[in-house]
């Protein structure tokens, strides 16, 4: 774990404890992907990630020491004001222990949703569990029985069978998703949509927010 600690008034003690975490940002929005698309939330992305991506679209998210520590009172006090369902994302969010966190907004009666790669232990009592396992950094084996969405972002063919490989392993269930990665959209959305015709136990996720242009 890294010291986010420096200069600031937290401790790493704090920090440990999920008592303070590296914010990069918080915004009310509309979920624009996978199986709660279309569904306003509260997104509250959390800085850190070292699984590297090639191709992510918030590689500004990666370096925790470039947000500021932020007590967990603050985002839970912001979250209260907008809505019942709380989005947390990153970066990679189970960098840290998000057991306070999600405690924190349950607390308040929120819906606390994730998006993890799984790739850090499990922490916290999610309402909803989105797993998106990366090659770089494949998730811990505890993360398939809790999973209620798997969904696995397609960059290109080889991608199909990785998909596959951890379907195998979720929760009956577990709901499936495709999703194109951004930059490859029209040349690999032919080839999801034949898929999903053709394995009806998968469906389609889009990246509808960006198609809106919201956050």
């Amino acid at each position: 774990m890294k010291d986010i600690t420096a200069s600031k008034s937290f401790s790493s003690e704090e920090v440990r404890k999920g008592l303070v975490v590296p914010l990069m940002e918080e915004f009310y929005t509309i979920q624009g992907e996978g199986f709660h698309t279309g569904l306003s939330a509260y997104f509250v992305r959390i800085g850190g990630c070292d699984v590297g991506c090639h191709w992510c679209d918030v590689k500004e998210s990666w370096n925790p020491d470039t947000h500021p520590p932020t007590p967990i009172e603050h985002i839970v006090n912001n979250a209260s004001k907008y809505s019942d369902t709380v989005v947390v994302t990153g970066g990679e969010p189970l960098t840290w222990d998000m057991t306070p966190l999600v405690s924190a907004l349950q607390s308040k009666g929120m819906k606390v949703h994730v998006e993890t790669s799984g790739a850090y232990p499990l922490t916290g009592s999610w309402d909803w569990i989105c797993l998106s396992p990366k090659k770089t950094a494949p998730p811990k084996a505890n993360y398939y029985d809790h999973a209620n969405e798997l969904k696995v972002i397609i960059h290109n063919l080889n991608d199909f069978k990785w998909a596959e490989q951890h379907a195998v392993l979720v929760g009956e269930q577990c709901q499936l998703f495709l999703q194109p990665e951004w930059s490859k959209r029209k040349e690999m959305m032919p080839l999801i949509v034949d898929y999903v015709m053709k394995n009806p136990h998968w469906r389609v996720s889009l990246q509808t927010h960006k198609y809106l242009n919201i956050p």
